[in-house]
């Protein structure tokens, strides 16, 4: 016997299938040519391959083991003509096997995406919206075949069916064969001699569609939708991708958001913040038509001496939350805005007051902790 293919390998005789493969992959990648340099390498690499070929063939393996010798008839390495396929040496360095056999016509879809404007009130309390969408679709004239009315296609002459088609190399290391997809039917296996004239045998054709998409409640800035099966459609009319909806929120005039809470600035009298106050404030609720006219407004309370840069906090009525319940919260800033111009009488007023509370030369508050009023406002945003 000329080699004792298990030896060679380094495996035992009741090594599986997958183990001789294991092993053959190993010594393939350390022994190749390409990658080692050694005076022995080549003739190793013949050795350990000529051993593969008998070990992951049954039969071959079979009479191996009852003392025969299945490549000795053959003369010289891997059986003479017969030769080794190419495909186990891209196996042993890739891990896999590339594809064989035809490939389906039908394929899945492209992913779509599509970005929606939606203003504040629309992502917090959300909407449904009619799009537009430009995306493939199926032919409706060949149901996807891509064939025309009246024919269907054929099985390919050159590879008659396979999809791939052989190639043999002589080499030092002996005949190698590559299979490479065919050329004439692009390893589909057949041929569509007559393509439907809609879709020139792509099975889909462009169309724009209307679609109505349900935005929930508390979407923000960059949030992506997924909608299942509504992308391309694929060649051949095969199953359509997704659809991505990103959510471009709008800028709203009075109320900027973080999160699920609402911010926003009110500017009251000098004398209203120093006696305290009540104001209606209007709400987010207000931009939505079809709302409760009492959510439309909420009631902001001012507290006596309440000082600029100062935030109250009005609980509820910021955005829901999109996973979860609740409403976050609405924080309202108040900027004190000082009268600028004075009659006679409104300064004689002030003047007694300040006389009244020893202010007309009051002293400065200077210090590093004094954060003033826009230190506040600064924070208050934070």
């Amino acid at each position: 016997m000329a080699q004792d293919y298990y030896a060679t390998l380094g495996v035992g005789r009741d090594a599986t299938p997958e183990e001789i493969k294991k092993a053959y992959r190993k010594l393939a990648r350390q022994l190749h040519p390409d990658v080692n340099d050694a005076p022995d390498a080549s003739e190793r690499f013949k050795e350990v391959t000529l051993a593969y070929e008998v070990l992951s063939d049954p039969s071959k393996r079979s009479m191996f083991d009852r003392g025969g010798d299945p490549m000795s008839s053959g003369g010289g390495f891997g059986g003479g003509a017969q030769g080794f396929n190419f495909d186990d040496i891209m196996d042993a360095f890739f891990g896999q096997n590339a594809q064989r056999g035809p490939r389906p016509r039908q394929q899945r879809g492209q992913d779509a995406l599509l970005r929606l404007n939606v203003d504040l009130a629309e992502a917090a309390f959300g909407v449904t919206h009619e799009i537009k969408v430009d995306t493939a679709v199926t032919c409706t004239t060949c149901d996807g075949s891509g064939a025309a009315n009246g024919s269907q296609p054929e099985t390919c002459r050159t590879c008659h069916g396979h999809g791939d088609v052989q190639h043999v190399q002589r080499s030092l290391l002996g005949d190698i064969r590559t299979s490479r997809p065919c050329p004439t039917c692009h390893g589909f296996g057949t041929v569509i001699p007559d393509p439907c004239p809609e879709c020139a045998g792509e099975g889909r054709v462009r169309s724009r569609r209307s679609l109505s998409v349900t935005i929930p409640a508390g979407v923000d800035q960059g949030t992506r939708i997924q909608l299942t099966g509504e992308g391309e459609v694929g060649p051949g009319g095969g199953p359509a991708g997704d659809l991505y909806l990103e959510i471009n929120v709008a800028r709203h005039p009075m109320f900027q958001r973080k999160g699920d809470q609402l911010f926003c600035q009110v500017t009251v009298p000098m004398t209203a913040a120093a006696l305290g106050t009540q104001m209606d404030l209007p709400t987010l609720e207000a931009d939505v038509p079809d709302s409760d006219e009492a959510d439309r407004t909420v009631l902001l309370d001012v507290a006596p001496g309440t000082q600029s840069g100062d935030t109250i906090t009005i609980k509820g009525h910021g955005v829901p939350r999109l996973r979860g319940s609740g409403r976050g919260d609405l924080k309202v800033q108040v900027i004190v805005e000082t009268p600028s111009r004075l009659d006679d009488e409104q300064r004689a007023l002030l003047e007694q007051l300040a006389a009244l509370r020893d202010e007309q030369r009051p002293d400065a508050l200077i210090g590093a902790n004094h954060k003033g009023v826009f230190g506040k406002i600064k924070d208050a945003f934070k």
